[in-house]
């Protein structure tokens, strides 16, 4: 999928299942052996479907960083990445600001984070065009390993909340 040359796409990326172990703080959380293998899948799908991201924000959290390493593995592609404690904390409203502070040079953003915020932060960008099968998922909560697409015809910083077209949800498989 190429967009026209005024359109941004925002890929909202849940991180894959991830273990629960006992005596761990929330954000040394590794995946487990379901969401490594998510991991390689998100990152095949997102070649076969042309997102391939200029620039991919993730949470600093284990189990983000591991499922962005494992997709990135099966991209074939190395983007720039950047690790961000402010998203392992971040609400629906404090991620639209850090993608607000995108450089409008990245035409393709992939974000990797946590429930509920990503499914928040979709529906709150969803504009009128928006696909409503896929709001109505959206807007009970996304599974591990799912990601949303949404395009904008704005500059990022430009970008508020119902400003953008949510395209797609695609699940785990």
């Amino acid at each position: 999928m190429t967009p026209d040359p005024g359109t941004r796409q925002l890929i909202l990326l849940r991180h894959a299942k991830a273990e629960h172990p006992e005596r761990i703080e929330d954000v040394q959380r590794p995946l487990s052996l379901v969401g490594r293998r998510q991991s390689g899948r998100v990152g095949a799908t997102l070649a076969e479907d042309g997102l391939v991201p200029d620039l991919v924000l993730s949470s600093s959290s284990v189990r983000t960083r591991q499922t962005w390493e494992l997709a990135r593995a099966t991209l074939g592609a190395s983007p720039e990445v950047q690790f961000l404690e402010g998203i392992y904390y971040a609400g629906a409203r404090d991620l639209l600001e850090i993608v607000q502070g995108v450089s409008d040079d990245v035409r393709t953003l992939l974000v990797v984070g946590h429930e509920p915020t990503m499914s928040r932060l979709a529906a709150g960008l969803a504009g009128p065009d928006s696909d409503e099968t896929t709001l109505a998922r959206v807007r009970v909560g996304v599974p591990t390993a799912s990601r949303s697409l949404l395009t904008v015809h704005t500059s990022w910083a430009g970008l508020e909340s119902g400003g953008a077209t949510l395209v797609r949800l695609t699940l785990a498989e």
